[in-house]
């Protein structure tokens, strides 16, 4: 099996609802998005996936979160806009559109988003 990974980022304001704590005020985030790639294959070139491809589709998602206050968007207004449910998203989002004609056995494995240096939730189809 062969993994291929990218980071990209973007940043963005929410609040916490239902929670207690600092989070339920308005705060923002620099984050850190990881996508990674698996195959059982290589395509024609020798590669699971062109990075280049794979950066392009990761970040025209990332484009609709940046500098934008996540709880306005209509999938996280009806989901809290937790790390866990942003990995979700951008994996549900992603997935739709990723896999490309010249590598079927492909497939998007997992989205890690980080918060911060420290914290990350990682979301993947079981």
């Amino acid at each position: 099996m062969f993994i291929i990974k990218v980071e990209a980022n973007f940043s963005s304001a929410h609040n916490l609802r239902g929670y207690k704590g600092k989070c339920e005020e308005l705060h923002g985030h620099n984050w850190k998005v990881e996508a990674e790639v698996i195959s059982g294959k290589l395509d024609k070139a020798g590669m699971v996936l062109d990075f280049q491809y794979l950066k392009f589709k990761l970040n025209s998602i990332l484009e609709k979160l940046d500098h934008k206050y996540l709880n306005k968007i209509a999938y996280f207004k009806k989901f809290n806009p937790t790390s866990e449910n942003i990995a979700k998203y951008i994996y549900n989002t992603l997935s739709k559109t990723l896999i490309p004609k010249s590598n079927p056995a492909t497939k998007l494995n997992s989205i890690t988003v980080w918060e911060s240096d420290k914290s990350s939730a990682t979301y993947y189809d079981a």
